[in-house]
């Protein structure tokens, strides 16, 4: 996806707002691009059976339990941009499949932690062992240093997005 100023040369705007240069537009076709592959993403996903029948956020809930332990719903579905609701659903669908189970909390008597049981850590352990699979095929061109940049550009870019879907309108 080429910018229009990387295909017709054009002059960076300028307004009422903040000026649009080069750099505004090479975040904006970023952004793009990761849209785009993320919607490839899924689709490779769905193909391989990392995303199955209870949705793709089933493999990165239990990734959450499998790297931080225990976690509340409300926890989980801060750490997504998504509802404490669907969070739920997703938490009841997964333990109803026997991955995760509901313990006391002792921190609050009402919301309960949320576990991997041993059948949802083997789950998860085969399905990042494929995710690994799929992702030694991929990137033939890059070098890993180029990878974990991008990957670290990429997320500071998400937490400004995140910090400004979080502000007052």
């Amino acid at each position: 996806m080429a910018s229009e100023r990387h295909r017709t040369g054009a002059a960076p705007r300028t307004g009422a707002g903040p000026t649009v240069d080069g750099k505004a537009e090479a975040i904006a076709e970023l952004m793009l691009e990761v849209a785009q592959c993320f919607f490839r993403i899924r689709a490779v996903g769905q193909k391989t059976g990392l995303i199955t029948s209870w949705g793709g956020g089933a493999f990165g809930f239990m990734r959450s339990l499998a790297l931080l332990g225990p976690l509340t719903v409300p926890q989980i579905a801060q750490m997504r941009p998504t509802s404490r609701q669907r969070m739920q659903r997703l938490a009841d669908e997964l333990a109803a499949e026997g991955l995760v189970k509901f313990t006391d909390n002792p921190k609050h008597r009402r919301s309960k932690l949320v576990q991997l049981t041993r059948k949802g850590d083997a789950r998860y352990s085969e399905l990042n062992a494929r995710f690994l699979v799929i992702a030694s095929t991929m990137g033939g061109a890059l070098s890993e240093a180029d990878i974990r940049r991008t990957t670290e550009n990429v997320r500071l870019l998400s937490d400004d997005v995140k910090a400004r879907s979080e502000r007052p309108s």
